[in-house]
Formats: C-alpha cells, sequence, structure tokens
C-alpha cells in the first residue's frame, strides 16, 4: 500500500522534532500522528506535557506546539504492506523536504527518532543532502512507541523520552 506523511505540525519557537517514520493504516484512518490506539506516543506525551490521548487531538498537537515540540515523519511517501516499518520498501521511499522545513523551523536543537527505522531513514536519506550546520544537530534514537516494540516497559520507555522535555525546556 502507498503511504503518504503528514505535514509538519510545529511552531517557530521549537526545538525538538519527533520524526517518525511514515503513518500507518489507522493513523492514515484517522488522520492523526499516532493515531494507532496501542502505540504509548500520546500516553508519554501525557506524562511529559499533559497531551492525554483522551485531549481532542488538535489540543494535543497545541500542547506540543506549546512545548517548543515539532512532529513530522521521514517520508513524504513510501509503498507499506501493512504497519510495521521492516516492510517498508526502500526503493519506494521519497523523504520530506528537510532543507526547508530547517529554513522554516530554525530553533531545532534536537532530533529524536521514534524508533531505529526512522532513525536509518533520516540518516542515510536525509542526512547526507543537509549543510554541515544541520547535519550537526543533535539526534537520539529513542524506543519506538509502537505496539510492536513491546519488549521494553512503558515506564523504561518514558525514562529514556524524558530527553524530550529536558532539551524542549531547556
Amino acid at each position: 500500500m502507498q503511504s503518504e506523511g503528514f505535514p509538519p505540525v510545529a511552531d517557530r519557537s521549537a526545538r525538538v522534532l519527533i520524526l517518525w517514520t511514515l503513518p500507518g493504516p489507522e493513523s492514515l484512518r484517522r488522520q492523526q500522528y499516532f493515531g494507532q490506539p496501542r502505540n504509548a506516543f500520546w500516553q508519554i506525551m501525557d506524562e511529559l506535557f499533559g497531551a492525554a490521548p483522551e485531549v481532542p487531538y488538535r489540543r494535543r498537537l497545541q500542547i506540543l506546539k506549546e512545548n517548543r515540540v515539532a512532529l513530522w515523519d521521514v517520508c513524504e511517501s513510501a509503498y507499506r504492506a501493512g504497519a510495521l516499518d521492516g516492510n517498508i520498501r526502500g526503493e519506494s521511499v521519497v523523504v520530506n523536504d528537510f532543507k526547508r522545513f530547517f529554513r522554516s523551523y530554525p530553533r531545532i536543537r534536537l532530533i529524536c527518532c521514534n524508533g531505529l527505522k526512522a532513525g536509518q531513514l533520516y540518516e542515510r536519506r536525509v542526512l547526507p543532502s543537509l549543510s554541515p550546520r544541520r547535519q550537526a544537530i543533535r539526534r537520539e534514537i529513542l524506543p519506538s512507541t509502537s505496539p510492536a516494540h513491546a519488549a521494553m516497559r512503558f515506564d523504561e520507555k518514558l525514562r529514556r523520552w524524558e530527553i524530550v522535555r529536558k532539551e524542549a525546556e531547556g
């Protein structure tokens, strides 16, 4: 199935960019970042910023922007069978325009990749096209919030994701 990513959620004051690979089928159906109810992303954002899954979606996005956190997908589009990142066909990946993104949101100083695949795609497909200044932006690969990454307990994931709040507040 050919999937298309969502536009970025960002404010000019954003300091942290959280990157995901590409919306899964449930997120596409709902037209929401991390729309799969079993994905722990919004539970973590609740703990960090009060953006609980029960809060209306538009308000959750506003809470993130108010806290200097941006969201985006590495991929503008790609072919993926199902929801697993491992099923993304590499040859089909079209990456988003990060040069334009960083021009529009110049205060980004930390990029947090939600899972290994997002980090790999960013490093291999985006980083080489960026200026040395943009290549130097600190990157962290955080544990995936996907329900497919159940090997790590929620409290450990949350502990690792604390970096988002610390950097956004700093």
